[in-house]
């Protein structure tokens, strides 16, 4: 059966004990009892008030025993929701650098979807990965470096399905900016088509897809395509990206599920392999206007007539869809239906609230004890960045102040739709924001520490005071000075620049004309110059990222030394924006010659991040993997290469079965490497050894990066004690894919194998003959 393999997948990397075969009977025995017509409603999603209160729904089929299907979006919680808990967000938990975390993250997200009565939580996020440092949706997922992103994925896609919840990997692939991401119309009604990520083979391989290989290996029950054009084509209905990489070359047996109204045609996005048609109608325009029309929907009738798709390619469609469905138990009686406040939380957000019967539902609570773990996340994903004269923690000074208007409680909503000036920043907006029942801002968290420590604490939370370089309110001048500042990252827009929000650059510089102990706090979706870092007064810097509903309570934790920071940067600072700059594509009107303008040529191949700043010896102001720790860490100054199998061939076995994740080969360890990290300080803390691979230059083609991160692991210890550190090294590490044979190839010749703290912070290295007995 073709959904063995899948299946075995998913019982390795989930909670349930089940029969393979018993599942796959299950959606077998109901698709022979399904009519075209209901075959047709079972793959077009249905967005409606009144139909159902999630953001995506598949009517339920009472004839046959089907309960349907709610879709909601993540994936950092359950997107607009009442009583759920607000997660730190993907770039946030990426910068632990903690499986375990990551995984209990997922684990806890996957919770509430099921006490909620989801089926399918729209999450774990790896596109975009990151490519534009600007992009609007980065802070969604883990990290612009591949190998980091698809172990979060492996891990979270894990945590959630073990739940009962289906997880969804998204978006594949190439969405990469906001700008254009689908296609608009001009005044004139000329339709100008989606933006066009023109990727090559091999950086599609290596880069974008890596993490996408991961989550099918991990046994993701759905995938979503994105809404750019790939190569010329749109995502949701390139066959090649689809058919021929996703499900044959990656053996993915789940279903592909469109993005919101990414879907652009019928029989074509049918034969090129999307299976689940999101929400269904044509366009956000006509979905209440006109709710019944689709390009697919009542038309798969007379597609399958007319000859242009079969019915047992739509078969395929529902089987791919209802294994999951049937394998995680959503089909029983255990699985719980679906809160009825979703659909009131839900018409709240659009406005709507008016148009439903009253009285309201009550919401189902599912937060259970999710804030400690919450707080624990949001502290280990803060990465402390500069700390002179050991500022921090802060050991009872006599005054504190505190500056900036993210350190205030958010005076716009609890909901976050677009930039506000007054209040902390702990999400970010869109598909992926949540809604807060409550919030502890730095200032709340702040005012319980300083009054249960006797301290005397002032505060100026506006911006545009601090800009002005009014103080007068100010005596004495604190011992401590800490300026909190945002930055606003969300759906459909692109940032602007690379500096932190609402003149923030003169409020530090005024801020610390005044005090000379500031420390920064920054609450941001991922890469800002710092252009103040440099000034002397400013003692010390803590990249916070988006931390979630404990927002307060978890930088007090670090501010105070209760939490010794561990957090290493996902992604590389640069020292200015030219430095990283890869631009949004931003046409004007005047630019639009044609439909098909919009383009973007990912020319740089794989030098994107850090694996720029190696190529061209640009040195960033912080590195990626870099972060700061209240005590000392170091590593042994030599490394260990050993093999686990003994004869390396130089290309997986093309005589196996493919499986989910690819050739089986490819996920084989081959290689260890071993070093050993000490504590070197006064105090117990945690550190994240990496080890960083440099191909045989010689043997691969041009482009290829400098070094690639191949192996991490956060290791605990108390002050003075030591630590063996091992990374197994995968077939797929080793290996760079050949556009010629369509295959994944290890190289002649030495191997690099380096160790240390940080991209740019490398203890030790060893040369390796990986093919060579």
């Amino acid at each position: 059966m073709a959904y063995r393999t899948a299946i075995s997948v998913m019982v390795v990397v989930g909670t349930m004990i089940g029969a393979v075969e018993p599942t796959v009977l299950k959606a077998n025995e109901l698709i022979s009892k399904l009519n075209l017509t209901e075959k047709s409603t079972l793959v077009t999603g249905k967005l409606s008030l009144t139909t159902g209160g999630c953001i995506g729904n598949v009517l339920p089929i009472p004839r046959v025993g089907f309960k349907g299907l709610c879709l909601q979006d993540g994936p950092n919680g359950v997107n607009l929701a009442d009583l759920i808990s607000v997660f730190p967000s993907g770039v946030t938990t990426g910068a632990t650098w903690d499986k375990e975390l990551i995984y209990q993250r997922a684990k806890a997200i996957g919770a509430e979807f099921r006490g909620k009565g989801i089926n399918i939580g729209l999450g774990p996020a790896a596109g975009p990965l990151g490519r534009h440092a600007l992009g609007g949706r980065n802070w969604e997922g883990f990290s612009v470096n591949p190998y980091l992103a698809g172990v979060a994925m492996q891990n979270s896609i894990r945590g959630q399905q073990e739940n009962g919840v289906q997880a969804c990997a998204k978006h594949v692939v190439g969405n990469e900016q906001e700008t254009q991401r689908s296609n608009t119309f001009l005044p004139n009604g000329t339709r100008i088509e989606g933006i066009s990520s023109n990727i090559d083979d091999r950086t599609l391989h290596e880069l974008y897809l890596w993490p996408f290989a991961d989550a099918a290996k991990a046994g993701v029950s759905s995938m979503m395509c994105s809404y750019n054009r790939l190569n010329q084509t749109y995502a949701c209905e390139n066959s090649h990206l689809l058919n021929d990489i996703i499900k044959k070359e990656l053996g993915f047996q789940g279903y592909v599920i469109s993005d919101w109204y990414a879907t652009h045609s019928g029989a074509k996005s049918i034969n090129s392999g999307l299976d689940l048609n999101m929400p269904g109608g044509y366009s956000v325009e006509t979905v209440y206007s006109e709710p019944d029309t689709s390009y697919w929907g009542n038309n798969i009738t007379t597609m399958i007539r007319e000859g242009q798709i079969t019915e047992e390619r739509l078969d395929d469609m529902i089987r791919r869809i209802l294994t999951p469905y049937y394998f995680l138990q959503q089909d029983t009686p255990q699985f719980p239906i679906v809160d009825p406040s979703l659909a009131y939380a839900f018409a709240a957000w659009s406005n709507a609230l008016s148009y439903l019967p009253s009285p309201h539902p009550a919401s189902r609570d599912v937060r259970g004890n999710h804030a400690k773990l919450i707080r624990k996340i949001a502290a280990e994903g803060t990465v402390l960045l500069k700390n002179v004269d050991n500022t921090l923690p802060l050991n009872k000074p006599l005054g504190i102040g505190v500056f900036g208007n993210d350190a205030a409680d958010p005076s716009d909503s609890l909901v976050y739709t677009s930039s506000f000036e007054i209040g902390t920043l702990d999400i970010g907006a869109g598909a992926a924001s949540a809604r807060h029942s409550y919030l502890v801002s730095p200032i709340e968290a702040i005012k319980k520490r300083t009054q249960s420590d006797g301290i005397r604490l002032q505060y100026i939370l506006h911006n545009t005071v601090l800009a002005s370089g009014t103080f007068s309110g100010l005596y004495p001048i604190p011992e401590i000075c800490l300026v909190f500042l945002k930055s606003y990252a969300g759906e459909n827009t692109d940032r602007s620049g690379y500096e932190l929000d609402w003149n923030s650059t003169l409020v530090i510089e005024n801020v610390a004309r005044i005090c000379n102990n500031t420390v920064v706090v920054t609450h941001s979706p991922g890469v800002n110059i710092m252009p103040w870092a440099s000034n002397p007064n400013v003692k010390a810097i803590i990249a916070a990222h988006y931390p979630g509903q404990e927002s307060g309570n978890s930088i007090v934790d670090i501010l105070w030394g209760d939490v010794n920071p561990s957090g290493k940067l996902p992604y590389s600072i640069p020292a200015k924006s030219t430095d990283y700059d890869i631009p949004i594509v931003n046409l004007t009107q005047d630019q639009v010659t044609s439909p098909e303008a919009w383009q973007d040529d990912f020319t740089e191949g794989q030098l994107v991040d850090y694996r720029h700043f190696d190529a061209y010896n640009i040195t960033p102001l912080y590195e990626f993997g870099f972060g700061l720790s209240y005590t000392t860490f170091s590593l042994a100054q030599t490394s260990r290469v050993s093999r686990i199998v003994k004869r390396i061939t130089p290309s997986p076995d093309a005589t196996k079965a493919i499986q989910p994740g690819g050739n089986p080969d490819l996920w084989d360890p081959v290689l260890q490497v071993t070093t050993s990290v000490t504590n070197s300080g006064n105090v117990a803390g945690a550190t994240v050894p990496q080890l960083y691979v440099s191909f045989p230059p010689r043997s691969v083609p041009p482009g290829t990066p400098v070094k690639v991160l191949r192996g991490f692991e956060k290791v605990r210890l108390g002050a003075g004690h030591s630590q063996k550190v091992t990374f197994q090294v995968l077939r797929r590490d080793l290996s760079y894919w050949n556009t010629t044979s369509q295959t994944w190839v290890i190289p002649q010749g030495n191997f690099v194998f380096r160790v240390g703290f940080s991209s740019r912070d490398i203890q030790s290295q060893v040369e390796y003959n990986v093919l060579q007995l």
